[in-house]
């Protein structure tokens, strides 16, 4: 089903009302199970887009904010040995790994946009996005891993591999 006719069928009309609905205070929903799939189809997209991008252009020379430079510097100097080409959950999840990752991405409040809105981020970097290869993760994190990866040469493979089918 398309966004908008998923939308529409959600009683919201299009992706500009969609737009609106998730700018609004959380106070405004309580538990709106539509706001759910909001977030979700939001999530799906952005994945999809970026996916996209790194199967069309060389990754190592993206740049995914204005911020690269200090979220790559900080994200190494933090996360030294965590291995981004292939996450696990609990690099992410663990009790441990929150201690670690939520002050890391309070650096970057206020100047990231939505800095901790909910993102999906591949698991192992050479596949695609899909149930058993994604993570709900923030969108820092997101853009930590994902710039690293780009940097480190992981996403490589992705861009490579469609360009052979090409």
């Amino acid at each position: 089903m398309a966004s908008d006719d998923m939308l529409a069928s959600l009683g919201v009309g299009g992706a500009s009302a969609a737009a609106h609905a998730l700018s609004l205070p959380a106070e405004a929903y309580g538990n709106d199970p539509r706001l759910e799939v909001m977030w979700a189809m939001k999530a799906y997209n952005h994945a999809e887009v970026y996916f996209n991008l790194i199967s069309s252009v060389d990754p190592k020379f993206l740049k995914l904010t204005k911020l690269d430079d200090d979220i790559y510097a900080d994200f190494r100097g933090t996360f030294k040995k965590l291995d981004i080409k292939r996450l696990k959950a609990e690099d992410l999840k663990s009790e441990e790994a929150k201690e670690t990752w939520r002050p890391f991405c309070n650096r970057f409040e206020g100047l990231i946009e939505d800095f901790n809105y909910g993102t999906l981020l591949r698991l192992d970097c050479e596949k695609d996005y899909t149930e058993e290869n994604t993570i709900f993760a923030t969108r820092t994190q997101f853009f930590a891993v994902e710039v690293a990866r780009n940097r480190e040469g992981d996403n490589n493979t992705v861009f490579l591999s469609n360009r052979s089918k090409s």
